[in-house]
């Protein structure tokens, strides 16, 4: 496997023309990326979450949409930052139909926890 160096190096004797075709293969590959936004097997069910943590960002919009402010957010949770919030509320955007499910998914758990299903 080729280090970033090793990529460096070759893409230092690339063309402009080749560097910019180049960037446009790697910008439709990261197409629907989300920077700060991770999803790792086995680490909170495999839903979305901020980076190197196990905070899943439908947890963070259901707290918002009971109206906790991102200032609350941000104070019990010192780990994240005002960027993780902008990070995950771009997140939800996209991906809303994922977000409902996942809010929909927890709503029904605490159901079945609580005794009232």
């Amino acid at each position: 496997m080729m280090s970033l160096e090793d990529t460096e190096r070759l893409i230092a004797h690339l063309s402009r023309a080749e560097k910019a075709q180049l960037l446009q293969w790697i910008a439709r590959d990261l197409g629907d990326a989300f920077p700060g936004i991770e999803m790792t097997p086995g680490v909170a069910g495999g839903a979305a979450c901020i980076r190197q943590t196990r905070i899943a960002v439908w947890m963070l919009e259901q707290a918002r949409r009971l109206g906790i402010s991102e200032v609350d957010l941000l104070r019990n949770y010192p780990g994240l930052t005002a960027q993780d919030l902008a990070n995950a509320w771009n997140y939800v955007r996209s991906h809303q139909a994922e977000i409902e499910a996942a809010i929909a998914a927890n709503d029904t758990d605490d159901e079945v926890e609580s005794g009232h299903v």
